[in-house]
């Protein structure tokens, strides 16, 4: 289990960068931020390190819209239009029943443990509700980057490609003292995303990542989840 940082400890990073070893440890799917925007310099610096990411033959594929402001208020209204009608329009396939054995089992846990952390029962409606609209309004963050790509092939390579951006992204966000978290759950909107944004049909919608000022007081935020040994998934051969 990580320990949880201090405020101070978080704003002692704002202005120098973690050595990689602490920021790879402190990094976490934050789920409650701050309204306290991050200064632009700030994000172009992210932008910088996450556009150092490795990608097949140097294609650099991702194509990032960062949505802030006033558009972010408006898009949040529409993603919990959308979720309230169950208007989904992904461009990829997603079923939490397509895990079997020990990642099942891992899903399952870390469900178990954010609903305890949050006080919802199983079979609390009106709380699962509570926790899809944290979704749909990117957990109180600030800002989201939203992670398009365009369709190659059977995409799997170039989904690699984001998905090494994405961490990128994470690890320089750990590195500054700030707080994100991965959400392939607005994947499940990206045909209305796409339309909002006015992004071309050439894109395809991974994930986004919202992103801003950790809010420790955050219930989302009071517990980790931890990783299995090393050893249960690498196998040494010489």
């Amino acid at each position: 289990m990580n320990k949880l940082a201090t405020r101070d400890e978080f704003d002692s990073c704002l202005n120098e960068t973690l050595p990689f070893h602490e920021a790879v440890r402190l990094r976490h799917s934050c789920r409650g931020f701050l309204s306290q925007p991050v200064p632009d310099a700030t994000i172009m610096k992210v932008l910088e390190d996450a556009h150092q990411s490795p990608s097949n033959c140097n294609t650099q594929p991702w194509n990032v819209h960062l949505v802030s402001g006033q558009k972010l208020a408006e898009l949040s209204t529409l993603l919990q239009e959308k979720a309230d009608a169950g208007a989904y329009t992904p461009d990829f396939s997603f079923d939490f029943g397509d895990y079997c054995g020990v990642y099942s089992a891992r899903q399952k846990e870390q469900g178990k443990t954010m609903y305890e952390a949050l006080g919802i029962a199983r079979g609390d409606e009106e709380g699962q509700r509570r926790v899809l609209s944290m979704n749909t309004s990117f957990y109180s963050a600030p800002h989201v980057a939203l992670l398009f790509m365009p369709s190659v092939g059977d995409s799997v390579r170039v989904a690699g490609d984001i998905g090494m951006y994405g961490q990128t992204f994470l690890l320089s966000l750990a590195a500054r003292g700030l707080g994100g978290v991965p959400q392939t759950f607005l994947g499940f909107f990206a045909g209305s995303i796409r339309e909002f944004l006015g992004v071309s049909d050439q894109y395809k919608l991974l994930f986004g990542i919202s992103f801003g000022y950790p809010d420790e007081e955050a219930p989302a935020n009071s517990f980790r989840i931890g990783r299995a040994p090393v050893t249960d998934s690498v196998t040494f051969h010489s």
